[in-house]
């Protein structure tokens, strides 16, 4: 059974750091491609930041040059370090693993920026 737990959200000011981890368990993801995603209430869950299997990023044009994704497949861990954080970066932060159509998510994590 495949499980994603997140850790690292919490209260910080705004310009402020967070780090947010998740371990994946139940399978071996280096194959898969491995992402951070965000809902704010009311909205859509949205990519924030991908890491491919090659190691190729992907990040969405609000967190570029702020926030920087990793992975490592030896502990099956993804990572997301966020700086410069703003109060629209407050939001449910979502770990989810994937390869084709098979997906898995994370419980989510609380990230509030206050300004």
């Amino acid at each position: 059974q495949v499980q994603l737990v997140e850790s690292g959200g919490g209260l910080v000011q705004a310009g402020g750091s967070l780090s947010l981890s998740c371990a994946a368990s139940g399978g071996s993801f280096a194959t898969y491609s491995m992402g951070w995603y965000r809902q704010a209430p009311g909205k859509q869950r949205d990519l924030v930041a991908l890491v491919y299997s090659s190691g190729d990023t992907n990040y969405a044009d609000a967190v570029k040059g702020r926030f920087t994704i990793s992975r490592d497949n030896a502990q099956n861990t993804v990572n997301l370090q966020m700086n410069s954080l703003k109060p629209e970066d407050t939001a449910v932060y979502y770990c989810s693993v994937r390869r084709g159509f098979i997906a898995y998510w994370g419980q989510g994590t609380q990230v509030t920026v206050s300004s």
